[in-house]
């Protein structure tokens, strides 16, 4: 029997585009509209190509028929480790965290991820098609996220969209991790993040007074040509913060610098929804299944993402796996359910929201004509645990 691995790699060839692919007669919930439509779904070179009723079926065209199954876009999951913290590797051997500098923004997760991790094909075959993954929250500044399929062998091949974020922390990780050698206090935290943004604010300058003339230019830094995307607003800072002051610390750092800014994991969310509401920044929330395994997490709670979601902020459910496992995303979307969140708002919080998140909702997120053909078939809700997930394409290729 092949292992896990082969299995993983082997995959990467059967993800290759066909060139025809119409799934028939399901109920589409497309991510977009509340209400699913009965309909098939004609792919081409692994784009969606026309969603409508009776799409004729030719000789070279692969058919599935979803009569009396529901279909759904590919779930997106905007926070993860997969790939850089190992399935079955625990430090040394795990590459989700630099633990010699509190600051490595110019540390990139493709430079780390591990495509063959077993991980990548448990989450592809339970219909996570895409996902966010790079460092962990160890660091004040910790490097990029890249967006990538679940399915493939070769990293390069698997991106979506990199970098999508630079990630920061605050909060216990950075002070547990440094406390003896450099942040033992929020504020340190917040002034080490200050001080890189205002030297590569100044690099910037610098650069681009210098023009054309290198004779004029800066000495060259790594760590401060990473946070130019940042200061451009290519990128989002990704804010590690479980606790209602470190949002506010953020978004006041994001307020100074006129920087973009997503907030991440959001545990006292429900605590403050009048002012996160008013400031309007993502919000990725989790990891929730399981207890709190510190203090800022006391306030963890299944019922955070459906009232955020209510009162109107743009809400995605994440795993943070391998804290939760990545295939567990619905689950998790099915777990704020049952505490009151409104079940379309909980498919988009693992589709459409967190793809607009990342910046990809060009591709992913939505069956919408001209993306990418990630389709997911059920024969119920995905949030349901006896739900069973009966075929995945992602770009159009049957990978279970």
């Amino acid at each position: 029997m092949a292992n896990d691995a082969t299995e993983n790699a082997a995959t990467a060839e059967d993800a290759m585009p066909k060139p025809l692919l119409c799934i028939k007669n399901g109920l589409i919930h497309n991510g977009i509209q509340k209400e699913p439509i009965l309909a098939d779904i004609l792919v081409e070179n692994g784009k969606i190509k026309q969603i409508a009723k009776g799409i004729g079926i030719t000789s070279v065209m692969d058919v599935f028929d979803a009569k009396d199954l529901q279909v759904f876009p590919g779930f997106v999951d905007c926070h993860s480790h997969i790939g850089l913290d190992g399935t079955a590797v625990g430090y040394p051997g795990d590459d989700y965290n630099e633990r010699t500098d509190v600051c490595t923004p110019h540390i990139r997760a493709i430079d780390g991820i591990n495509p063959m991790d077993p991980a990548f094909r448990k989450a592809a075959l339970a219909g996570v098609t895409t996902v966010s993954t790079g460092p962990g929250s160890s660091n004040v500044l910790g490097g990029t996220f890249t967006a990538m399929k679940t399915v493939g062998r070769r990293i390069d091949d698997m991106i979506v969209k990199d970098p999508v974020a630079m990630k920061c922390a605050f909060g216990e990780n950075p002070k547990a991790v440094y406390r003896e050698s450099a942040t033992s206090s929020r504020m340190t935290i917040a002034a080490t993040l200050r001080n890189m943004l205002f030297k590569a604010r100044e690099y910037m300058r610098k650069l681009e007074a210098a023009g054309n003339d290198d004779s004029k230019k800066p000495a060259f830094d790594m760590k401060l040509e990473a946070l130019l995307p940042v200061l451009r607003k290519e990128i989002p800072l990704k804010a590690h913060a479980h606790q209602a002051n470190d949002f506010f610390t953020a978004i006041r750092i994001a307020k100074e610098f006129d920087v973009n800014l997503t907030l991440e994991h959001v545990t006292d969310g429900h605590l403050v929804i009048e002012e996160l509401v008013q400031e309007d920044y993502p919000l990725a929330i989790g990891p929730t299944l399981g207890q709190a395994e510190k203090y800022e997490q006391q306030y963890i709670s299944w019922e955070t993402p459906g009232a955020l979601a209510k009162a109107g902020c743009r809400v995605s459910i994440i795993t943070d796996a391998p804290v939760i496992v990545q295939e567990a995303l619905p689950q998790c979307a099915g777990y704020a359910v049952a505490a009151g969140m409104d079940p379309f708002a909980a498919l988009q919080a693992i589709t459409i929201n967190p793809a607009r998140h990342l910046g990809i909702e060009d591709r992913v997120g939505s069956l919408e004509v001209g993306k990418d053909a990630d389709i997911v078939v059920t024969n119920g809700s995905p949030f349901e645990i006896s739900t069973k997930v009966l075929a995945v394409y992602i770009n159009g290729a049957k990978v279970r």
